[in-house]
């Protein structure tokens, strides 16, 4: 999936699909009265009776969440949302706008098939009736060139992972008097450190299922973004450098020198092959710790509350971002989230687009638990603990984001990147082979 970018008109564009603090109007021009204040609330003017079709994969508690927070503008306005759950947007969306009957806003799983809806002229440009005005200095560039195509603003943000998060015990690095590393020269010198105290660095996993690799891919796509950096990074993900080029293979390296490294990890092939993600934190926070960092996305935290519930955040459990590899690329992070877009422009779309965006439908999502915000003007207080605050915190400071590579990929070779890891923890000698043959299974699925 090809992804154009006209980065240096794009910050002014996302931004504006996230600001709380505006006066957006529901109708074709912004200098209107109607739809979302100021304080991100809406107005009834002309909305009464109107209905708004969302489609998406939201179920259990993750869309009761959105019906609770879409009550508050269904209040407001008189308008009514309808919710057309499914299991494939892609294909969905492919059937409704081929029988031209489009949802009127959908929530997408990637930024990739937002991209592919944008190329084909099948998405409303969210700058066409949001204000602009506030939006630079409340959101970082990183996120308006995210939901930018051709440096046209066309998707929002919601419930976003942190997928540049190092999992640690504060307590235990402070006994042992170990520092957070910054750089990937630091993380290496304290697992060399560590190793010598007799001690493992790593818990790593990739638990054999269907998707076994998809932790481990994680972690490659987070080197590839923070090694070569965000334009090879999206060419490599479009499929137009392939797998076997000079600094994608030196990204491969760095990851196979912490799992061939004598003790670097804990139980060796055998321990990343039969552990489990959410049981890939209990070494960590073992008394006294058995692996002392796990490379995981921010929803380990649901992990460690539930193994540790009496745990504090912060103090007992904490994370640190994942080193830089390069200084050009420093801040850089690797996400998963929904994105939301808007594929028919009615009045009502136009307002709900814009109250999902605002600081008061962020915040009460937030607060609802489950959900990282990346408008900077939610109230740190709205997240539960220290951990959850610095999340965000992490998120809405980032110089570069970009989704990880594997969600970004077409389906199959996904599939493939997750085997090929897999086989490389058992077979490390194999790597160039295998950059060789994913870089053919990337030409083939275009």
């Amino acid at each position: 999936m090809r992804r154009g970018r006209g980065r240096r008109g794009a910050p002014a564009l996302l931004a504006v699909v996230l600001v709380a603090g505006c006066t957006v109007s529901v109708g074709t021009s912004a200098s209107t009265s109607s739809g979302p204040s100021a304080s991100g609330t809406a107005s009834r003017q002309g909305l009464t009776g109107q209905h708004v079709r969302v489609l998406g994969v939201w179920s259990g508690p993750e869309y009761d969440s959105f019906a609770t927070v879409t009550a508050a503008w269904k209040t407001a306005t008189g308008a009514t949302v309808d919710w057309e759950g499914t299991q494939d947007p892609a294909a969905s969306l492919d059937t409704a706008i081929g029988a031209g009957d489009p949802p009127d806003i959908a929530v997408l799983p990637t930024v990739g098939l937002m991209d592919t809806l944008a190329a084909h002229g099948d998405l409303v440009r969210l700058d066409s009736f949001m204000d602009m005005g506030q939006v630079a200095t409340d959101y970082a560039p990183a996120w308006t060139d995210l939901g930018s195509h051709d440096g046209v603003l066309y998707g929002l943000f919601v419930k976003v992972s942190d997928k540049a998060t190092v999992w640690y015990d504060p307590e235990a690095f402070a006994a042992a008097h170990y520092e957070v590393p910054t750089t990937w020269a630091e993380l290496i010198d304290l697992a060399n450190r560590m190793v010598k105290d007799g001690r493992a660095p790593f818990s790593v996993v990739a638990p054999m299922s269907p998707a076994s690799g998809w932790a481990l891919t994680d972690w490659v796509s987070q080197l590839v973004l923070s090694t070569c950096g965000p334009d090879l990074y999206d060419s490599w993900v479009a499929g137009t450098t392939p797998w076997t080029s000079a600094c994608v293979t030196r990204a491969f390296d760095l990851f196979e020198t912490i799992l061939r490294t004598p003790g670097y990890v804990l139980g060796g092939a055998q321990g990343v092959l039969t552990t489990t993600d959410a049981n890939g934190v209990l070494p960590v926070y073992a008394s006294p710790p058995t692996a002392y960092m796990y490379y995981l996305a921010s929803f380990a935290q649901a992990f460690i509350s539930a193994a540790y519930p009496t745990l504090p955040a912060g103090r007992g459990y904490g994370f640190f971002p994942f080193p830089t590899v390069d200084p050009r690329y420093a801040g850089s992070v690797t996400v998963g989230a929904d994105v939301v877009v808007m594929t028919k422009d009615t009045p009502a779309a136009r307002s709900l687009m814009t109250y999902l965006a605002g600081e008061k439908a962020q915040e009460t999502w937030v607060r609802l638990g489950g959900f990282t915000s990346v408008n900077r003007n939610v109230p740190p207080d709205s997240y539960p603990d220290p951990v959850a605050q610095e999340v965000a915190r992490h998120l809405t400071t980032a110089t570069v984001v970009r989704f990880g590579a594997g969600d970004a990929m077409p389906a199959a070779l996904q599939r493939a990147w997750w085997a090929a890891m897999v086989d490389l923890v058992d077979h490390p000698t194999r790597l160039r082979s295998i950059l060789t043959s994913l870089t053919r299974t990337a030409q083939g699925a275009g």
